[in-house]
């Protein structure tokens, strides 16, 4: 991958190189081998601590690290959801908004296109993106590479004027314009030479902590469409749906074969066990269907007219319901 500082400068490489304790190309480390765009105004050249955007050390595998790095980016997202808002529509314009996370926790839906789709205005999907935007860990829900270091400056409490300048400028990083940098920023070499330690330090990808999983599409159980008369036509999705069929022609086929009474009776299990699964399988998808359509129902408001008319709603009041 690029190096933020490929080129040439006139300013003081070596105070960086000797402040540092690096050269001034290894400033950041070795790059995670992407050549994604982690924002719209810097390509990818930053370089991730860890070498490869995971929390593994270089020295090995370590179960423990393992087992707590097992939950996806969603799942952590959706913790934070379910206890950061109690408003339901709020809820779910967060999970909308944690759907458009990609695997390096960056926001990449368009925050209009997610209100029109939810029937809300634009304000609503805006402070929803400001509470996410403080969920753990920081630099999360961010749209590009500025912001996604300025929410964890902020957290650090270091998001200071000549800091918010220095991020505004990162192209003048990129190019290694340290004498306008300083200028703009307002401080002296010294203090610069903190502030890029200090922006070093911080994770350009938050997300990659996390096992992949991010950026899963959720398969849906029913599908939902609006019929000419105004009513709601559901549908299991078939692709969802367990694919199991016994073969009564193969088992007439064997059990004559049986040799005596206990190969009988194993056949006889199979053939019991398989019915067993077929008809539990059968039960489960009226079961979803039955679930879906009372919840359509009682949320034709909210399907209709948008999320504003979302009303709460609890598996013990759609099961009162189906009975």
């Amino acid at each position: 991958g690029g190096d933020w500082f490929e080129t040439e400068t006139a300013w003081s490489a070596e105070a960086i190189s000797e402040k540092l304790d690096t050269s001034l190309e290894n400033l950041f480390p070795d790059d995670p081998g992407t050549s994604e765009r982690l924002g719209p105004d810097l390509t990818a050249q930053w370089k991730s601590a860890s070498g490869n955007g995971s929390a593994s050390s270089s020295d090995g595998f370590d179960v423990a690290d393992m087992a707590a790095a097992a939950i996806t980016l969603r799942e952590h997202v959706g913790e934070q959801v379910a206890l950061a808002f109690a408003d339901p529509a709020a809820r779910l314009i967060a999970s909308e908004l944690a759907d458009g996370l990609d695997e390096a926790g960056y926001m990449r839906a368009d925050m209009a296109e997610i209100a029109a789709r939810l029937g809300t205005d634009k304000t609503a999907v805006t402070n929803a993106l400001a509470v996410c935007q403080t969920f753990e860990p920081a630099g999360i829900f961010a749209r590009d590479l500025a912001e996604c270091l300025s929410l964890q400056l902020a957290v650090r409490d270091r998001l200071d004027p000549a800091m918010k300048a220095l991020i505004a400028n990162l192209e003048l990083l990129a190019r290694r314009d340290f004498q306008t940098l300083k200028r703009i920023c307002g401080v002296d070499e010294e203090d610069l030479l903190d502030m890029l330690a200090e922006i070093r330090a911080l994770d350009p990808r938050p997300g990659m902590a996390f096992s992949g999983g991010a950026s899963d599409a959720i398969v849906a159980d029913v599908e939902v469409r609006a019929a000419n008369d105004g009513s709601w036509v559901i549908e299991l999705n078939s692709e969802t749906l367990p694919r199991v069929l016994v073969d009564h022609i193969y088992f007439a086929q064997v059990s004559p074969h049986a040799k005596n009474q206990t190969e009988k009776d194993f056949l006889a299990e199979c053939l019991q066990n398989a019915n067993w699964l077929t008809r539990s399988l059968d039960q489960r998808a009226k079961t979803i269907l039955k679930v879906a359509s009372e919840i359509v129902r009682q949320q034709d408001a909210f399907l209709v007219h948008g999320v504003r008319h979302l009303k709460p709603l609890n598996l013990r009041t759609v099961a009162d319901a189906i009975g």
